[in-house]
């Protein structure tokens, strides 16, 4: 059997067998994946990896926790958040609560990011924002529900949250652990949600969705975005990764608030 052949047939069996989306994203991040999982097991190919899997339901979960996407950080690209702190502004004057979605939200330094945020800024009444974070993933999920994060050799967590004026205010420092304060965790409520399978939620006047999109295969973005959109009441806003697009048919749903952050407000 040909490398292709034996690909597709691990690819099947991880959809069919494990419910994972494998033909939604793009071959090359499976394969980078899959490598990585099949050197720790020490499988030469692809059929001798799909026989550790077939065998082996502790590699399973831990190649569903590889495939998820889950780099992330908190503040990622400043400029955008600056944005996103408009946004509340706007929201905050206008709303008597104001209901945001992080979806894909990996370890939930996202959604906890948007909860400093709001505390951060004087301008914006924290007390209004409610925040729904989900992934796919839900060994992320536990430790986004813990709240606690640890600077590697790789990841710097205070020269990510030097961006607010005062991190200390919301985050416990010990040594390398960074621990979530409770009047941030307050704000979010962690969720199991599949945006390639499940339902669109309703409502919600801020969705976050950043750099899902580069992963994943030109036909199935559209559907996702489509779920996003319908997720959104009018005159919410959407956020997406700045190396990512708006599908040309989706784009009379929205007006482009900032092009360079990748913002929109829905019409």
């Amino acid at each position: 059997m040909s490398t292709d052949e034996s690909f597709t047939r691990l690819a099947g069996f991880i959809e069919d067998e494990m419910d994972f989306a494998t033909s939604h994203y793009n071959d090359s991040y499976l394969q980078r994946r899959l490598a990585s999982r099949m050197r720790r097991t020490g499988s030469d190919d692809y059929d001798e990896y799909l026989e550790v899997l077939r065998a082996d339901t502790d590699e399973r979960e831990a190649l569903l926790d590889a495939l998820s996407i889950n780099v992330t950080g908190f503040f990622r690209n400043e400029d955008v958040w600056e944005g996103i702190r408009s946004v509340l502004r706007e929201l905050s004057a206008e709303k008597e609560q104001i209901h945001a979605w992080s979806a894909a939200c990996a370890d939930g330094r996202e959604p906890y990011s948007l909860a400093m945020l709001a505390h951060d800024d004087p301008r914006t009444d924290e007390e209004k924002l409610n925040v729904l974070a989900t992934d796919i993933n839900d060994k992320a999920l536990r430790s986004a529900r813990a709240g606690v994060y640890e600077t590697t050799r790789t990841i710097d967590i205070q020269e990510q949250l030097n961006f607010l004026s005062n991190f200390h205010r919301f985050v416990e420092q010990q040594d390398t652990m960074f621990s979530v304060r409770d009047q941030i965790q307050r704000h979010v409520t962690f969720e199991h949600h599949d945006l390639i399978n499940d339902q669109p939620k309703a409502g919600f006047d801020l969705v976050i969705c950043r750099n899902l999109f580069i992963y994943i295969d030109s036909e199935y973005k559209q559907p996702i975005l489509e779920t996003l959109t319908e997720s959104i009441r009018p005159g919410g806003y959407l956020v997406i990764g700045k190396a990512e697009t708006i599908p040309p048919n989706l784009k009379g749903a929205f007006e482009v608030l900032d092009g360079r952050l990748r913002i929109y407000r829905r019409d």
